[in-house]
């Protein structure tokens, strides 16, 4: 059965986001703080995509701060590459990155007794995250 009076007595949250904490933060720094929480979860998300890794559950500690440790840390790769990236005045957004280093591909092909390699053509934003790293763009074809 639907609770009527109560969905009326909430409608007053809609639209509103509310974070309850124990901390002594400001308002504006808990939700900056969630915010970056809600960043890691994502970024790990992607390179857990990224690497094809299956879902892992923990049990033990270790792995707990194993994992917590792999997330800060792949937040910190981002936030390094966004100043970088920043310094250079470029703004890519995050999903534009992942697709484009993705489709980043090499492969080996040999040939009359000699191998090659050979790069996929650069999409949108690869020029400039290599620049940003300082990483020289890999040719598009080596022996």
């Amino acid at each position: 059965m639907v609770d009527e009076q109560r969905i009326k007595n909430e409608e007053k949250f809609d639209g509103v986001w509310v974070l309850r904490t124990n901390t002594d933060l400001t308002a504006a720094e808990v939700a900056r703080q969630y915010k970056q929480l809600w960043m890691v979860e994502d970024v790990f998300r992607s390179m857990k995509t990224v690497f094809e890794t299956r879902p892992i559950y923990h049990k033990m500690d270790d792995t707990i701060r194993g994992h917590v440790f792999c997330s800060f840390l792949a937040l910190m790769l981002l936030k390094e590459l966004e100043a970088r990236l920043e310094v250079r005045d470029i703004r890519y957004e995050w999903n534009d990155i992942k697709r484009d280093l993705c489709a980043l591909q090499e492969i080996e092909l040999e040939l009359e007794d000699k191998t090659w390699f050979l790069r996929t053509d650069l999409r949108k934003t690869c020029v400039g995250v290599f620049r940003a790293v300082g990483v020289a763009v890999p040719p598009s074809i080596r022996s």
